[in-house]
Parts: structure tokens; sequence; C-alpha cells
């Protein structure tokens, strides 16, 4: 055998070795992110945690808290779009209002509708923060306290799309308190305050 030819065999198995060995690593790897020893030595396997928490082990009355502000974000989000349309066609404010919150926006924004005005824009719910929360009685119910944003939400007028004339003075970022109330379809806003104080 030529030296040449030594040296090719002694090349191919040490190949051979570093990749045995490189198989019986990756092989050693995966069993062990798949399984971990318990205090007997035998072999147990890990459950991956998808999540910390899971909605099943939530606490229910933080639950209740989220599906609350959800409910009063879907408000606004309807609001905009009945202020938007003279017709109201393209609201469902229903779905997010009952009592003094649904008709008292309902007959404001036909009110604005029958002097040519609609808003156009958004309204941004800054920080709503559920102050207060009971879930005593048939009707759970909870305070959300909020900064509203409306300088993006701009009164036009709805033939020429043309900003009407507001007072200089009045509030475009201010607090509001509502009052949510759970009923048989959902959440629903049952009174809106603002409370005349800039955020």
């Amino acid at each position: 055998m030529t030296r040449r030819t030594h040296r090719t065999v002694r090349s191919t198995v040490r190949f051979r070795n570093l990749a045995a060995a490189s198989v019986m690593l990756c092989a050693a790897l995966a069993l062990s992110a798949c399984s971990s020893s318990d205090s007997n030595g035998e072999a147990v396997p890990q459950t991956s945690s998808a999540s910390p928490t899971s909605s099943a082990s939530e606490d229910p009355t933080e639950v209740a808290k989220k599906e609350a502000i959800a409910a009063y974000q879907g408000y606004w989000r309807q609001m905009e779009r009945l202020y938007a349309d003279r017709s109201g066609a393209g609201a469902d404010l229903g779905k997010y209002a009952a009592s003094a919150a649904l008709k008292n926006a309902e007959a404001d924004a036909k009110h604005a509708h029958e002097r040519g005005r609609i808003n156009i824009g958004a309204v941004t719910v800054i920080a709503p923060t559920v102050t207060k929360f009971d879930a005593e009685g048939g009707m759970p119910n909870a305070t959300i306290s909020s900064c509203l944003d409306v300088s993006k939400w701009q009164t036009v007028d709805a033939e020429t799309k043309k900003p009407v004339s507001l007072p200089s003075n009045r509030l475009t970022k201010y607090l509001i308190v509502s009052v949510v109330e759970k009923r048989s379809q959902g959440w629903r806003v049952i009174r809106d305050e603002p409370q005349g104080k800039s955020c």
C-alpha cells in the first residue's frame, strides 16, 4: 500500500468516526430535549408550556373585566360609524350599548345629522381601566375609567366635508367614566359620563 493510499484510508475512517459521533450526539440531544429523569432515574416525558396562563385557569373576574373593556372599545367603534353616516345604516350600536347610553348617542347623532353635520376620523380610548366591578345580583357590572381622545374625530359638513367651526376651548382629550353591564346578550354600555377634565 502506498503512502498516499494509506493516508486516504485513514482520512476515510476518521470521517466515518466523526459522522457516527455526530449522529449519536444528535440522537442524545433529541432524547434529552424530549425527556428528563425523575428521582428514580427513569425517563419522564416533558410537557410543553404554550403559555404561562391558560384561559381555563384564569380568574373569572379578570376575564369578565377584559370582556367589559372589549365591549366598551367596540361601543366607540360603532359610535364612529353612527356619527359618520347620516342614515345611521352603517352602525349597530345596539350590540354594544343599551339604556341611557344608547338613547343619548342615537339622539345626539340624529341632532347632528339634522344640522347637516357628520364626524369623520377616529376616537382613541386611552388606558381603559375597570375601577369598580360588581358581580352580585342578576347583572354583573363594571365601571370603566378612561381618557378619550377625540382630536382626530372631526366634525365636518355632511355635503362639503369641510370642517365645522367649534369652540376653541373645547376639550379634545378628557376623562370619561362609563358603566358597562352584562346582559343576556352580552356586555352593554349603559352610561357614558364625560368628567369635564382634561387628561
